[in-house]
């Protein structure tokens, strides 16, 4: 396989496993330098960036057969322990060696994801509604937004106008002019987004739904081609979102991000301001007008409001 190609999603059809798997280590090799995995590097002029293929087999204890085999894609018999090696020797996260055996070692699901709604307990939307002043939903596979609360509502805009299939994160994110400016570091939203569905690619490369979804975005969205070709995986469970809020403007919030025991699927992320700050003042202004928040937010005219 020429080490140049690249792995193109076809709207409605499969993602190619032999493909990711190909583009994945093509990309984690290219990434590394040999000076950088304590090889001398002589300065001869190198055809493709980072480590070449017999360099990294090197590293790794394979034979440059062998691995150029698994770089092709044919992940085929390959052992747990020869995985790790590479995964090692490309310096991979955790999320990206989870990533790589979903790709060589793909599990085989009883029941195919389309034919499988995803459903929220009611128990847990309970809690949600539960959670007074906190901004918190519960999102699945694919990125889809599945259950949310009336803050979440508040901040986010109100997802229950929307047709089911467009509560999807990617398809907000990507699609939408207003999320583009309601979150300050769109392009970080993006990429975490991005690697959200590579791990999903991984896990579930038979998944149709997914693969349309995929295949959706690259024809529509030049950004979202352009991150999907970069391979990039990693997990984020907790962090700060700054947000441009059309009725009360800058936001600063806390995210935290919790998988559901039992539900391995989906997960609740829930949003908080630091006490006594204007972004606590700002959400208590939201919790006052509730869900309302969010239909108004998307016509506000004019200059936000002061928090």
């Amino acid at each position: 396989m020429d080490e140049q190609a690249e792995a193109v999603p076809q709207p409605g059809g499969r993602l190619d496993r032999r493909a990711e798997l190909s583009e994945f280590l093509r990309t984690r090799r290219a990434r590394l330098k040999p000076e950088d995995v304590g090889l001398p590097d002589f300065g001869r002029h190198r055809r493709v960036p980072g480590l070449r293929r017999e360099e990294l087999a090197q590293l790794a204890g394979v034979s440059v057969a062998y691995y150029t085999r698994l770089e092709q894609g044919n992940g085929r018999n390959v052992s747990a322990e020869v995985l790790d090696s590479i995964a090692r020797a490309l310096r991979l996260t955790d999320a990206e060696h989870a990533h790589l055996t979903h790709l060589a070692k793909p599990k085989q699901h009883k029941k195919k994801p389309a034919a499988r709604a995803q459903q929220v307990r009611p128990a847990l939307r309970q809690l949600l509604d539960l959670l007074d002043g906190v901004p918190a939903y519960v999102v699945g596979r694919r990125a889809e937004i599945l259950a949310w609360n009336r803050m979440a509502a508040a901040v986010f805009g109100d997802w229950g106008e929307l047709p089911v299939a467009e509560r999807n994160w990617a398809r907000l994110v990507f699609l939408r002019p207003d999320y583009r400016d309601l979150f300050v570091d769109w392009e970080q939203k993006a990429i975490d987004i991005v690697c959200t569905l590579r791990m999903d690619a991984g896990c579930y490369p038979d998944d149709p739904r997914l693969s349309a979804l995929v295949g959706e975005l690259s024809v529509k969205s030049e950004d979202f081609r352009r991150l999907w070709a970069t391979h990039d995986v990693k997990e984020k469970s907790h962090g700060v979102k700054k947000l441009r809020h059309p009725l009360v403007g800058d936001l600063s919030l806390n995210f935290e991000g919790f998988q559901l025991l039992g539900e391995s699927e989906q997960s609740m992320v829930s949003y908080h301001a630091d006490p006594g700050s204007p972004s606590a003042e700002a959400l208590r202004l939201l919790a006052s007008w509730g869900a309302d928040a969010g239909r108004l937010g998307s016509t506000a005219p004019g200059p936000p409001l002061s928090a």
